[in-house]
């Protein structure tokens, strides 16, 4: 038998509904949801003693169920004469207090303020079924009767799927009137999908619209949103912002109900904000190993990434997620990032606050009541430490926080919050320090301190780093191409004169600057701001052979280019990113890599100099090209994969004649840190410069 209309169109039809309700029976008939679904809310708004109506009751048990536990002056009316005498048949004895009425909701005969709520359960959805004139205004007449029939304080309670359409209608009209619109979600789909009978691929709200008394002057407008049923409501500015949160909250459900079907739907990312703030709280990335052997046990599991660690490449990639994925040995793995201004108390309680929602996540074929590990590093949630937050006019947002490292030590890092998975400079802090901020830390434990709050660090922050230590492999590598200049053992020894585009956190150009005492160094930054992050957290500071210029590295090397002194270097290194996250390259900027701009670099670069580059380019084809270009202008490229990462460092040389075979590098490589770890100079003894350059390639 089929119930449904040949068009949406006939939902609003008087013939439609009698001739639904003769085919249906007196079977019941539940539009989005039952009464022990929606208890949770209906409750809230809906108190025992108040005056109930319900509009467009069909056949629903809804009415008969809050009857029983106590709602029980209600009244019911719909369009349809067959529905109310089946429903009056079916109460007459049960429930004598309650009424039926066939009566036209958009012509009620009801005086004005009757009644303390006005219960609607799909009556709006199934009403405007598309924005036709004729359509928004019986709507319109519809509304315009609740509002009527509603005393000051009263509610319109709408339970709906909150299509766009019809959010915007309901919102739009009451916002206008100067009622207060609250939004709640009632149902997910995870509810509805482990159904025997799935019925909607979409959650459920309820739209919980407060009459106020008229005031003189524009209305006041109130949008509050509650995405859970206990949550607490969120305000939001807008009726435009409503409809954007509501619509987050259905592409979710749709987004589990696909999960729930299938797996390898491909890269999915989601995060999960807090009920309070609106804040992004969780990433969660969903991976599917589908060459995993399924068992009862290997289902599904969720994996806390320590705080501060979520840039690795384990954990930040999709391919290194993925090997995680594979190596935990679960058919679905969750990886699950935590914020940094977030406060988290520990693994107990972010398993307790996360368990409902990933449940939401978990595919088709697990076990019921099977219990889902949570795994993670170490057994704990990691520390981070907010240090610094600042804006810069060029840079936008960025944070100075220290994490603790697997060994234990503690890194200070630069983060723009514009790329907030990517390391934009890193160092490590000296050990005594550290040890400090541990026993400051037990201390704070003992007294239920949050783990996201400041410590009390040294006053002078940059004086804590450890300048001996290269954080980033990349900047292991730049320094490595020293070698590629010849006679590495008298480089020490050596006046060398090298220009650095990009400081960032200072920790490459002061590096070099430390352990060749005869180098000197013009560094070039275009943020002013950065000079200071550098100067005050990481220990960086200027001198006779360390110049900073703040200047557009273009700019800079165009002036240099075509002034009539014009400088050499025996080295050129450019570690300088992007800004537009667009492009397909995010290091250097495109302009950078033009072969006019790479022109004047060459001219000002010694014969025998070595021109260093951090490239970063997911986009093959522009790789190709930026490699044809350097190929172009310098004859000698080499080429150095950072493993596990984007970066490529480049060494551009402008003579062929000078190829080095990997063994001679190699051997350069390890006569220059020999000379570097001469008694006296700090040195980390797991920096191997040869080993840096192992994989370079001729290109």
């Amino acid at each position: 038998m089929n119930l449904l209309p040949k068009s949406s169109k006939e939902f609003g039809s008087v013939d439609y509904w009698e001739k639904f309700f003769q085919q249906r029976g007196k079977k019941a008939f539940e539009w989005y949801g039952t009464y022990l679904e929606l208890c949770g809310v209906l409750h809230k708004y809906i108190k025992p003693r108040e005056k109930v109506l319900v509009i467009g009751c069909g056949n629903s048990e809804l009415s008969e169920q809050l009857y029983d536990v106590g709602c029980q002056d209600i009244v019911n009316i719909d369009i349809s004469e067959v529905v109310i005498e089946q429903m009056k048949e079916r109460n007459a004895s049960r429930r004598p207090q309650m009424r039926f009425l066939r009566m036209d909701m958009t012509q009620m005969e009801f005086p004005d303020g009757s009644f303390q709520v006005v219960l609607d359960k799909g009556t709006l959805d199934a009403v405007l079924t598309d924005e036709e004139e004729k359509t928004l205004q019986q709507v319109d007449r519809m509304l315009a009767e609740v509002g009527r029939v509603l005393q000051v304080g009263g509610r319109y309670l709408c339970i709906s799927l909150a299509q766009a359409h019809v959010l915007k209608k309901a919102v739009g009209h009451f916002s206008r009137e100067g009622w207060m619109v609250r939004v709640h979600q009632v149902a997910n789909s995870q509810d509805q999908v482990l159904e025997a009978e799935p019925r909607f691929p979409l959650p459920v709200f309820a739209f919980i619209m407060t009459k106020f008394r008229p005031v003189p002057g524009p209305a006041l407008q109130i949008f509050e949103l509650c995405a859970q049923e206990q949550g607490k409501p969120v305000r939001l500015e807008s009726a435009e912002r409503l409809a954007e949160a509501v619509r987050e909250r259905q592409q979710y459900a749709w987004l589990c109900s696909q999960l729930y079907r299938k797996a390898g739907l491909g890269s999915v990312s989601l995060d999960l904000c807090s009920g309070d703030t609106g804040e992004p709280r969780y990433t969660l990335h969903v991976v599917d190993s589908p060459t995993v052997k399924p068992s009862r046990d290997n289902h599904f599991a969720i994996f806390i990434i320590p705080q501060g660690r979520e840039t690795e490449w384990l954990f930040g990639m999709e391919e290194g997620r993925k090997q995680l994925a594979v190596s935990a040995g679960f058919r679905r793995l969750i990886t699950v990032a935590l914020h940094r201004g977030q406060q988290y108390e520990g693994m107990d309680s972010i398993q307790a606050e996360l368990s409902a929602r990933v449940m939401e996540l978990a595919p088709a074929g697990m076990p019921a009541q099977q219990q889902v590990p949570f795994l993670s590093v170490g057994g704990d949630i990691g520390i981070r430490t907010v240090q610094h937050q600042d804006c810069s006019p060029l840079s936008g947002d960025y944070v100075i926080e220290d994490v603790q490292g697997d060994d234990k030590r503690y890194f200070r890092r630069l983060i723009f919050l514009s790329n907030r998975n990517v390391v934009q400079s890193e160092a490590r802090l000296l050990k005594d320090v550290s040890h400090r901020a541990q026993k400051k830390r037990k201390k704070d434990r003992k007294k239920q301190r949050p783990a996201d709050t400041p410590e009390d660090l040294p006053a002078a922050p940059g004086q804590a780093i450890d300048k001996s230590y290269l954080c980033c492999e990349h900047h292991k590598a730049m320094v490595a191409g020293l070698a590629l200049l010849r006679n590495p053992e008298m480089l020490l020894e050596t006046p060398l004169a090298l220009l650095v585009v990009g400081l960032g956190g200072g920790s490459l150009p002061l590096f070099v600057h430390d352990h060749f005492p005869k180098s000197c160094i013009d560094a070039v930054e275009i943020d002013p701001s950065m000079l200071e992050v550098a100067t005050q957290w990481f220990g960086f500071s200027q001198s006779s052979r360390m110049k900073v210029h703040i200047a557009d590295g273009l700019d800079y090397i165009t002036s240099l280019a075509g002034g009539e002194a014009r400088p050499r270097y025996d080295v050129i290194m450019f570690d300088v990113d992007s800004k537009d996250p667009t492009l397909g390259m995010s290091c250097p900027p495109p302009a950078f890599v033009d072969q006019p701009f790479l022109q004047k670099v060459k001219s000002i670069l010694t014969p025998k100099g070595v021109f260093i580059l951090n490239l970063v380019c997911r986009d093959l084809g522009l790789k190709d090209s930026v490699l044809g270009g350097l190929k172009a202008v310098f004859p000698l490229l080499y080429v150095r994969r950072i493993e596990g990462e984007v970066n490529e460092i480049l060494f551009c040389q402008l003579h062929p004649e000078q190829t080095l075979a990997t063994p001679e590098l190699l051997e350069m490589a390890r006569a220059l840190e020999q000379t570097l770890r001469k008694p006296g100079r700090g040195w980390d003894d797991t920096y191997v410069l040869s080993d840096m350059l192992k994989t370079v390639k001729i290109v």
